[in-house]
């Protein structure tokens, strides 16, 4: 094994616990600080341009024309930052684009021996482009192609990916249902003539507006392709106090146990967050815990350009 095959074994062991089983796990951090503020459970909203990471189908109704961007800080020096917006083309639909990135900080790169021979960046990117429309009255649907390009010390790798996106909504009952097919694709060139799978996941949400009160309850499960599927659960509720500010909480079921370190996950799974609208720009902030591990912290604003 050479230097840099024993750096990217070793990178992947032990990696940080957003690196997972697949390739270009990155796709599944929450890119939004609301989503996150409410445990990822965001397929079903569309007030949001972020919505685009989640359920394409979500941009139909998205007016004006915003653009957020949003900027997590990790553990260690780990950072990511997104951007998304939407458009709409008269007679034609709506449109989305956006982009992802993260870093993963600086790595020491060191032969067989254990010697330092150098130091690399490794970094994640996905450039989006969205459509949405309408089918009827209260269903929308949208699709997403997603390119994607990964980097670790000398070895890079290309990917395609698409989401598939519908909601059902009912703004009279305040009821809104949403199904997103996320990451369907496939490497384009490989690491080290490995073909590894994309994140895929199946997801199925609601949200549900409580009429004559200040709550929105958000509810998913995220992960419907997997062996257990219904362990996969996040939840989260706003709290509207004013026109300007909002609370946000939230719970995500597996990161619950995940983060459990001997046999307590103190605030592991919990997040809360905070929402400011000030005229023509959202400013939002989410805390997410990871239990004795740590914490991340999650800041955007939006802002309609017109």
């Amino acid at each position: 094994m050479n230097n840099i095959k024993l750096t990217i074994v070793l990178f992947f062991v032990f990696g940080f616990q957003i690196l997972g089983q697949n390739t270009y796990d990155f796709l599944r951090l929450d890119s939004s600080p609301r989503a996150s503020a409410l445990g990822g459970a965001y397929i079903a909203d569309n007030l949001d341009p972020n919505i685009i990471f989640y359920n394409p189908a979500g941009i139909t109704n998205i007016e004006n024309i915003p653009i957020s961007f949003s900027f997590l800080k990790h553990l260690s020096d780990i950072n990511s930052f997104s951007l998304a917006s939407t458009f709409n083309l008269e007679g034609i639909g709506k449109f989305g684009s956006a982009l992802q990135y993260i870093n993963y900080g600086k790595f020491e790169e060191r032969d067989e021996a254990g010697n330092e021979i150098g130091s690399f960046t490794p970094s994640d990117m996905a450039l989006t482009i969205s459509y949405g429309n309408n089918f009827n009255e209260n269903i929308t649907y949208g699709a997403s192609l997603k390119l994607i390009y990964s980097n670790i010390a000398s070895y890079t790798s290309f990917g395609i990916a698409g989401d598939l996106g519908m909601q059902y909504l009912l703004p009279e009952s305040g009821w809104n249902f949403g199904l997103s097919l996320l990451n369907i694709g496939s490497q384009l060139s490989y690491y080290n003539e490995t073909n590894e799978s994309l994140p895929f996941s199946v997801q199925l949400g609601a949200s549900k507006k409580l009429i004559h009160t200040p709550l929105q309850l958000f509810f998913a499960l995220t992960r419907l392709n997997d062996a257990d599927r219904f362990k996969f659960i996040n939840v989260g509720i706003e709290f509207t106090m004013s026109k300007v500010i909002q609370l946000r909480f939230g719970y995500d079921n597996v990161k619950r146990e995940d983060y459990k370190v001997a046999s307590t996950s103190a605030l592991g799974g919990f997040s809360f967050g905070v929402g400011f609208d000030i005229s023509d720009y959202d400013f939002d902030y989410a805390f997410n815990s990871m239990g004795a591990i740590g914490a991340t912290h999650r800041i955007g604003i939006t802002a309609l350009i017109k």
